[in-house]
């Protein structure tokens, strides 16, 4: 194993590139939204941050995408349509970044990847909070009826939000396809997520690559670790509950956001607290009032 993986930073790195792997395996999210946060709290400047994580997560898409192509069945055809909207844009997304021209390019991508986090963060909440109030459910159909206009606008929206910030191929996009198609069984939503997002992720990487370029000192232990942790996490990926990782992230989402943004170590601090202590009563409050599953003693946990 090259020498560089033995490292105290490599090693941080290679714990959590796993880590996150096993998010990604489990629930098809969470790659860049947790990724590229953790790689600027680690001090690495954003652009690199962006660049080197669509790398790895382009890898790990890989990996998951083919544990679930043979384990999860995805839907090509809603996966074609998101693909066909998603390259173009994502490819555009490290090049659009630059042509802005902004003197301080760092703390702009920054400011954008905090935005992004907070739609990542949002995002995770409705899909628990639908879900939960049964506006939208996975069901078992393995083949619902294509919608190709408003598959293709997610494709491309999704697609420059994954390019300019890497933040969204396993986040807002999911919850797009749980709302085009509520009917989708949940083992193939996350299979055909996983499948749209590899050619987006690679044409994203591949525009980051091009202006920014890479360090390999910083990409091989995240490559080792993420895809070791996207193998295992995709293995178990239909029996265990993603419902108290799904609430971890919706946390992490929020209070990173707060960092991105420049908010202050007081604020990021009291927002943390809240998150942990009163989010659980709120979330109680609106299980009590909304949720169509009182009658499962189980259910209320699920998020």
């Amino acid at each position: 194993m090259p020498e560089s993986l033995w490292t105290y930073d490599s090693l941080g790195l290679l714990v959590v590139s796993a880590v996150i792997g096993v998010v990604i395996g489990l629930t098809g999210m969470g790659g860049g939204a947790l990724m590229t946060p953790a790689l600027i709290l680690f001090g690495i400047p954003p652009t690199a941050a962006v660049a080197n994580d669509l790398v790895v997560n382009a890898v790990n898409k890989v990996v998951g995408a083919g544990v679930h192509w043979r384990h999860g069945k995805p839907n090509l055809k809603i996966a074609f349509w998101l693909i066909i909207g998603s390259v173009p844009t994502a490819y555009l997304g490290a090049w659009l970044v630059h042509a802005v021209g902004a003197e301080d390019v760092q703390g702009m991508l920054k400011k954008a990847i905090g935005a992004t986090l907070i739609v990542a963060s949002t995002a995770y909440f409705l899909r628990a909070f639908f879900e939960m109030s049964g506006k939208i459910r996975t069901g078992d159909d393995p083949d619902p009826p294509v919608k190709p206009v408003l598959t293709l606008l997610v494709g491309v929206v999704g697609g420059l939000m994954v390019g300019i910030t890497s933040v969204g191929s396993g986040t807002v996009i999911m919850m797009c396809i749980m709302l085009l198609y509520p009917t989708l069984a949940a083992l193939r939503l996350v299979g055909t997520d996983l499948v749209q997002a590899v050619p987006l992720v690679i044409a994203a990487a591949i525009g980051h690559v091009m202006v920014t370029g890479v360090d390999w000192a910083l990409l091989l232990p995240l490559l080792v670790g993420g895809a070791v942790g996207t193998f295992f996490g995709s293995r178990f990926a239909g029996r265990v509950p993603g419902g108290l990782i799904r609430r971890g992230i919706t946390i992490v989402l929020a209070v990173t956001a707060s960092a991105m943004l420049g908010a202050s170590p007081l604020l990021i601090g009291v927002i943390a607290l809240a998150l942990m202590t009163v989010g659980p009563l709120v979330w109680k409050f609106l299980v009590r009032r909304y949720s169509v599953h009182l009658g499962e003693p189980a259910e209320p946990a699920r998020v």
